[in-house]
């Protein structure tokens, strides 16, 4: 599929983002249903807020008023809107752009690991590929994490902002870095294995070690390990060193892993995990907004 031109339908590409907003119940995305709603769908803001839009963007694309969207745009959407594979290929093709190859590394995140990502109230929760980009999590992982769902350039991976951006170690304790740094490599290392001649594994790789000293020495260690789970202490900027048990479900295709963020029955993390669901993360900005 990947010689064939395809051009924006936008009438249809409208009419079916409205149909699917207008689908999809503000339960299922996590949203309250209160007393002034006028349909059972989602506003175009909710939308707009859910995909890390402008609402002045998702306003054009359902009016048909819109340039092509970017394949991360699309993706976005399509967490956003709880598409099934079948319908995200749809938006693609609609939008003028060839869908995800199945089977291959991709954004996409299945409908109902969306739907346990909100099920799950009392631990963080979040999708990340094999190259470290944040695909989906609910709220209380954003809030422990700092950060909400990206795009998947080789800038936005976590994997590439551990060894580059000091900032990024601020949520991890100072005596827990080494052993962060050799995680994640061993989990690169990994995902090169399975992708031998992977243009992305091979950009990601390659950056690195041309940018990073510490990530040419820990690669050139060979270690190897897909992280399943362990324990994992994080600094919140208002309630302090939080440890946490971390699961890692690696999914059927290998390249997306659920990782859960809990806190061990009757440890002072359950109060603060609550305490923080309730709260949120008032320190941190408005997401930023694309289109």
């Amino acid at each position: 599929m990947g010689g064939v031109t395809r051009s924006l339908d936008r009438p249809a590409l409208a009419d079916f983002l409205r149909r699917r907003r207008e689908a999809v119940a503000p339960a299922e995305v996590g949203l309250p249903t209160g007393p002034r709603r006028r349909t059972g769908g989602l506003r175009r803001e909710e939308v707009a807020q859910l995909a890390g839009l402008s609402v002045d963007y998702v306003v054009r694309l359902e009016q048909g008023r819109s340039s092509v969207p970017s394949d991360q745009v699309l993706a976005a959407l399509a967490r956003a809107l709880r598409l099934s594979d079948d319908e995200r290929d749809h938006l693609h093709l609609l939008a003028g752009t060839n869908p995800p190859v199945r089977g291959a590394r991709h954004p996409h995140v299945r409908r109902a690991v969306l739907h346990l990502l909100d099920a799950v109230g009392d631990a963080g929760a979040f999708v990340c590929s094999d190259l470290g980009h944040l695909l989906a999590a609910n709220p209380l992982a954003v809030s422990l994490l700092g950060r909400a769902p990206g795009g998947t350039t080789r800038e936005e991976s976590l994997v590439w902002r551990w060894f580059t951006d000091p900032a990024e170690r601020e949520r991890v304790p100072q005596d827990d870095h080494g052993q962060t740094g050799r995680v994640w490599a061993a989990d690169l290392r990994a995902a090169s294995a399975r992708h031998p001649g992977d243009p992305d594994v091979a950009a990601l790789v390659g950056g690195l070690q041309r940018r990073s000293a510490e990530f040419r020495r820990i690669w050139g260690e060979h270690e190897v390990a897909v992280r399943r789970g362990d324990r994992k202490r994080l600094v919140h900027p208002q309630h302090g060193l939080l440890e946490l048990d971390c699961e890692v479900l690696v999914m059927p295709e290998g390249d997306q892993r659920l990782v859960l963020l809990s806190a061990a029955p009757g440890s002072p993390e359950v109060d603060r995990l609550a305490l923080l669901r309730v709260v949120g993360e008032q320190a941190m900005g408005p997401v930023p907004q694309r289109g």
